[in-house]
């Protein structure tokens, strides 16, 4: 058992170290904005095509974790992350941050379907929803923390935080060729894995409805989370130390109610009614957001809004992974897949709509979850069920 428990706690390590990692970016785009010149669709492009590349690599990756093993593709996603931090350090010209970002797409790519996976096969249907709390913690833990770190460590440098990203990621590589063990499920489970297609799964009401909200929600979300240190910077005057703190604690706030609070939440109002509060909550305060002229309203409001994204994430993966069977690494590769492509377009269009409005972005991803929040009261709630 406890070896185990060692074995899952360095799987979901990995998962967190590559989100911390992506997520150091952030603090640092103000400045590097102002250094290299870049419009705001350029930095948003920069997030954007991170997603591109997850979203063409996830469903590959996930479909090979069920037939050749979650351990390769977790220990090659950790080592190709480790290049793409360096490159993103050296890089001195638009084309190699858009290399870097590419890179570090593929590599979550092949690390998030593939721990989610392997978590899923070392875990019971009882042990699975604790479990998944954890991996969605290292998830948005990671990507929200990071940008904390990231800004505290650019004091040393702005390029140091990508540095440091690299050699943790390597570490991670080391220890997961080294120690990490193929769990013994992965490869039972392999003859019947490779009957179902992709088509298949979609096809079912019971996937397609969330994966549709997962499309939407998405590009709501990094529409405000992806370029939201530009627009406290400068809507705000929020300094890169200010914004680094309140992310700081809104990443302590949502990682405690994950790994403390998600079990009683989810068996109180399942996770359909988790998903659906998420929506409404994080709409009114990023309305709030926009509207106020308060900066201690802004720092409260931007707590809410990214503990509401946080909950949003497990309560998904939790659904899917209880009902996925042996299909748990298609189904997060195409769980992420659908994710990306929602990712790709709401940096992209924060980016544009900053350029025209420094307000713009706020306005649509409130409109945005505001609706996917309504859509969601009517879906079948049969095909969702509470599990």
């Amino acid at each position: 058992m406890k070896n185990k428990k060692s074995m899952m706690n360095l799987a979901i390590s990995n998962l967190f170290l590559v989100f911390l990692g992506a997520g150091l970016v952030i603090p640092v785009l103000p400045t590097l904005k102002e250094q290299m010149h870049f419009s705001g669709t350029t930095m948003g492009m920069m997030i954007s095509i991170f997603a591109i590349a997850q979203l063409i690599a996830s469903p590959i990756a996930g479909a090979l974790s069920d037939k050749i093993g979650r351990k390769k593709l977790i220990a090659i996603g950790m080592i190709i992350f480790s290049f793409s931090e360096l490159l993103f350090g050296l890089a001195q010209a638009k084309t190699g941050f858009y290399i870097s970002r590419a890179l570090g797409g593929v590599a979550a790519a092949m690390l998030m379907p593939s721990v989610t996976a392997y978590v899923a096969d070392m875990t019971t249907i009882s042990e699975r929803p604790k479990a998944m709390g954890l991996v969605s913690a290292a998830i948005s833990g990671g990507f929200i923390i990071g940008p904390g770190v990231g800004g505290f460590i650019a004091h040393f440098g702005i390029r140091v935080p990508f540095y440091v990203a690299a050699i943790l990621a390597f570490i991670g590589f080391i220890l997961t060729i080294t120690i990490l063990k193929e769990p013994e499920r992965t490869m039972e489970a392999n003859h019947e894995t490779e009957k179902v297609s992709f088509l298949d799964i979609l096809k079912n009401p019971l996937f397609g409805s969330l994966f549709i909200i997962i499309l939407i929600s998405s590009f709501g979300l990094q529409a405000f989370e992806s370029i939201y240190s530009i627009m406290a910077s400068i809507n705000f005057g929020f300094s890169m130390g200010e914004i680094a703190l309140v992310i700081t604690v809104s990443g302590i706030l949502a990682l405690f109610f994950q790994l403390f609070l998600f079990d009683t939440i989810v068996n109180k109002i399942g996770e359909l009614g988790l998903i659906q509060l998420t929506f409404f909550a994080s709409a009114i305060f990023i309305a709030i957001i926009a509207f106020t002229k308060t900066n201690l309203v802004v720092a409260l409001s931007t707590f809410v809004v990214f503990l509401a994204f946080d909950l949003f994430r497990p309560a998904v993966t939790t659904y899917l992974s209880k009902h996925a069977g042996n299909r748990q690494g298609a189904i997060n590769g195409l769980n992420s897949a659908f994710t990306s492509f929602g990712n790709i377009l709401g940096p992209m269009a924060a980016g544009y709509m900053f350029d025209i409005n420094h307000l713009f972005p706020y306005y649509i991803s409130a409109i945005i979850l505001l609706g996917t929040g309504f859509l969601s009261l009517f879906l079948n709630r049969k095909n969702w069920g509470k599990a």
